[in-house]
C-alpha cells in the first residue's frame, strides 16, 4: 500500500499523468472517493499527458469514454448511475476488462463483476488537498 499528499488540482493532474506510465493493457483500477475527491481529475491528467489537447468529461452521463492511448485503449467509465451490475455486460466494459485499461469511478456499483485482481486508488479529502492511497499496484512505480 502507498500513501500520497497532493495539495492541489495541479499535483492531481501531475498524479495522473504519472500513474499513466504504470498501465498496461489488461488493468483494472478502481477510483474510490467521494463526489468531489478528484477521480476525473485523476483521469483528466493520464489521458492529457499523452493527448495534450483532449478534453477529458466526466463521464457521468455518458458512463463511458474511450481514449486511444500509445499501446491500449482506455476506458473511464462512471458507474454511479447504475442500478444493476449487469448493466456493465451492455457497456461494453465486461469485455474490456481484461483486455484494455478501465478505470472505473463507483466500482462498487460493479458488485462481484469487479475483477479480483482490480487495483485500488482510493482518493480522502485531507484539508484543502487529498490522500491518495493505493493497493494491489505490487512493485510498479508510481
Amino acid at each position: 500500500m502507498n500513501d500520497f499528499i497532493l495539495e492541489n488540482e495541479a499535483e492531481m493532474l501531475a498524479f495522473g499523468a504519472r500513474l499513466g506510465a504504470s498501465l498496461r493493457p489488461g488493468d483494472t483500477v478502481a477510483l474510490v472517493g467521494g463526489l468531489g475527491a478528484g477521480k476525473t481529475t485523476l483521469a483528466r491528467g493520464l489521458v492529457q499527458a499523452v493527448l495534450p489537447s483532449e478534453i477529458v468529461p466526466s463521464p457521468t452521463y455518458t458512463l463511458v469514454q474511450a481514449y486511444d492511448l500509445e499501446g491500449f485503449t482506455l476506458w473511464h467509465c462512471d458507474l454511479y448511475r447504475l442500478e444493476h451490475p449487469d448493466e456493465a455486460y451492455e457497456l461494453g466494459l465486461m469485455d474490456a476488462m481484461g483486455e484494455d485499461v478501465c478505470l472505473i469511478e463507483w466500482p462498487d456499483r460493479l458488485g462481484p463483476l469487479l475483477p479480483q485482481d482490480a487495483m485500488t486508488i482510493e482518493i480522502k479529502f485531507e484539508g484543502e488537498g487529498r490522500v491518495v492511497t493505493l493497493t494491489g499496484w505490487g512493485d510498479r512505480n508510481v
